[in-house]
């Protein structure tokens, strides 16, 4: 048996940590001397003392340090393995938002227009409700400095997604500095968030919960700042090359992240339609918010899941590659997902970045 002192310089956890953990049921001592109260370990705890140190270094919160506890050797990794993705998705989330914010501190011009890169965008938007789906919960929209899609669920659905549109429209109006674009942004996406939350009260019934993904680009002129939150996507092709931007906000995908299932297995799970960020839902569910550099020649596709769950990544792909027009391709998009069943609404916005001239020719 080892004294709490000897124990803790073994373990390299302080005895404060090691009263902590002890109250916490975390790590209590093999025996406790009824009479002085002093704290006696065994040896054969110092493996589990170590891993707790560790785990501390790493950040992990005491509360999923406890649910370890009892778990054998490949489940406790898998526990670890799936904190570690969390970690740094918020990590790549927070250097996304570093990046804008050293990007717009370091622009010397104040207005939303190009500089020295004179581009513009051709632009087309198509929402249908599907071949099963009474009403059409889905909203889209694209115009000179927004292009959004919105996917709304529960019994408010539809005026929920309609609503965060509305309000996200409001940055087409006047000029809006680049310095202040950050603000200007979150700002409206609060408002948004109000918007949704009472567009679906009013709409939904009592007690059904309701809300809406939103995926949104602001052209600035030779730069779009890419708003997201929920299960809607953005893709990029340039180049030839075709991939998606945006990351999903749904249970299945965190499975995926964490490596509890496969992207095949998340294909077909029964809860992949299950969100776990969305305008109108948690005050703590913020939209991930970045900058996304542009050339000319890019071709930007905005689609709600009514696309991605039935149509194939290659045929999208195909089609997004091949289609000459935005307003051709938003329509063969919507098309083939009907040709695919149509069980879901289906919106697409499709953007295509040229040359000013070319614009005007």
């Amino acid at each position: 048996m080892l004294t709490i002192g000897a124990f803790a310089r073994a373990s390299r956890l302080s005895p404060k940590a090691l009263r902590l953990y002890d109250e916490l049921g975390l790590l209590p001592p093999a025996f406790v001397d009824p009479d002085t109260g002093y704290r006696r370990y065994a040896h054969r705890q110092l493996e589990a003392a170590r891993l707790v140190a560790w785990l501390r270094r790493l950040g992990m919160p005491l509360a999923r340090i406890r649910e370890l506890n009892g778990l054998d050797g490949p489940a406790a990794a898998q526990e670890i393995r799936a904190y570690w993705a969390r970690v740094e998705a918020d990590v790549a989330a927070r250097r996304d938002m570093a990046a804008f914010l050293v990007d717009h501190l370091s622009r010397k011009d104040t207005t939303m227009h190009p500089t020295d890169r004179p581009l513009a965008i051709r632009y087309a938007a198509l929402t249908d409700a599907g071949l099963v789906r009474e009403s059409n919960q889905d909203a889209a929209y694209a115009g000179s400095r927004l292009l959004a899609v919105a996917d709304g669920f529960g019994g408010g659905g539809g005026p929920a997604s309609t609503a965060a549109i509305e309000t996200l429209k409001q940055l087409e109006e006047g000029a809006l500095p680049a310095a202040d674009l950050l603000n200007a942004l979150d700002e409206t996406l609060a408002r948004a968030d109000r918007a949704v939350g009472e567009a679906a009260a009013s709409a939904a019934p009592d007690g059904d919960e309701a809300g809406t993904t939103l995926t949104a680009m602001l052209w600035t002129g030779s730069q779009l700042a890419l708003v997201h939150i929920g299960d809607s996507r953005a893709y990029l092709l340039r180049d030839g090359d075709f991939y998606q931007i945006t990351h999903d906000h749904t249970l299945v995908q965190s499975m995926v992240d964490e490596g509890r299932i496969s992207r095949e297995e998340a294909a077909s799970h029964p809860q992949r339609a299950l969100l776990m960020r969305a305008l109108g839902g948690r005050p703590d569910d913020r939209p991930d918010v970045r900058l996304q550099d542009v050339r000319a020649g890019d071709r930007y596709l905005l689609c709600s899941d009514g696309l991605t769950s039935v149509v194939p990544d290659a045929q999208v792909r195909r089609t997004v590659a091949d289609t000459a027009a935005p307003e051709a391709t938003v329509r063969e998009l919507v098309d083939a997902a009907r040709l695919s069943g149509g069980p879901d609404n289906v919106s697409c916005v499709v953007a295509d970045v040229v040359e000013s001239a070319d614009l005007a020719s």
